[in-house]
């Protein structure tokens, strides 16, 4: 990519296209063109109303390091800085996981199966995507979310702002803050990553999510072991506990939910692609 040269839009496009392709971007060129949009100000469809406009200096140069930055593997959304969730664009960091479209059924599962719910607790809130989800479609549920890392609160902070969320934010691990407090819903995306199996997953993740948010431990359910049965304190007669499971845990993950006994039967929710996403149970009235 030389400066000197006129560089009109389709074809530096096509020119980013191969190259994000070389180094192993499936989605090339509408990634190509979610770049060259953030740095040029047109959507898509501007970009290809104004095809044969050529870039000046310094858009070559904003954009030339955010393809090098994509062609080291760092994820799209630390470069743009967002991910859309449920509908609306979320402030991503290193800090944080990047969200993805597989949680939202975390949230739809969470409302439809306690749409009164007026206590909700996310637990490991990360970006904070699941708690203004939900505080947006229960406007009259007291909405809490808690996170280990100062970071991740401070991210989640904006984009509840941004979002006009009244969130209650607390900084700790699991339920510890919350002796004495019940909630009829308390939702987590906990990390479910085998700790051997890290090296292994693909570049973006290994190298640029917090493994805090990803290492769950020998097997991956270490959170689990603590989480389902303490919930049992915190929740209110009646209320759901709705995790978010790695591929293969849904058998050991309710099998933690039953061996309580405080539990009715649990559910299990399938993404889109068919997989085993969601556990959740209702917690027993009490006699």
């Amino acid at each position: 990519m030389v400066a000197q040269e006129s560089w009109t839009i389709l074809k530096i496009l096509s020119w980013t296209k191969e190259f994000l392709l070389s180094k192993g971007v499936v989605n090339a060129r509408l990634e190509a063109e979610w770049l060259l949009s953030a740095v040029t100000g047109l959507d898509r469809i501007g970009l290809y109303l104004h095809f044969d406009k050529p870039l000046n200096a310094a858009e070559l140069a904003e954009y030339r390091a955010v393809v090098v930055r994509r062609a080291k593997r760092e994820p799209l959304q630390h470069i743009l800085g967002s991910q859309e969730f449920c509908g609306l664009d979320y402030e991503v960091t290193a800090d944080v996981l990047i969200p993805r479209h597989d949680t939202e059924l975390l949230v739809s599962e969470a409302l439809a199966r306690c749409p009164d719910a007026r206590s909700v607790l996310d637990i490991g809130t990360g970006s904070g995507c699941v708690a203004v989800s939900l505080q947006k479609q229960l406007p009259n549920a007291v909405v809490t979310a808690i996170d280990i890392s100062d970071a991740a609160l401070t991210v989640a902070r904006r984009n509840a702002d941004k979002y006009g969320a009244s969130i209650e934010f607390v900084h700790g691990s699991l339920l510890d803050p919350f002796v004495g407090r019940k909630f009829d819903l308390i939702v987590s995306n906990p990390p479910y990553i085998p700790t051997a199996d890290i090296e292994s997953l693909d570049q973006e993740v290994r190298d640029y999510d917090p493994h805090t948010a990803l290492d769950g431990g020998s097997d991956g359910l270490t959170i689990y072991r603590s989480l389902i049965p303490a919930s049992v304190e915190f929740l209110n007669p009646g209320g759901w506990l709705l995790v978010e499971i790695g591929i293969g845990q849904a058998k050991d993950v309710t099998a933690l939910f039953q061996h309580t006994r405080s539990y009715n039967e649990p559910i299990i929710a399938y993404d889109p692609g068919g997989i085993e996403r969601v556990v959740g149970a209702q917690q027993k009235e009490r006699q």
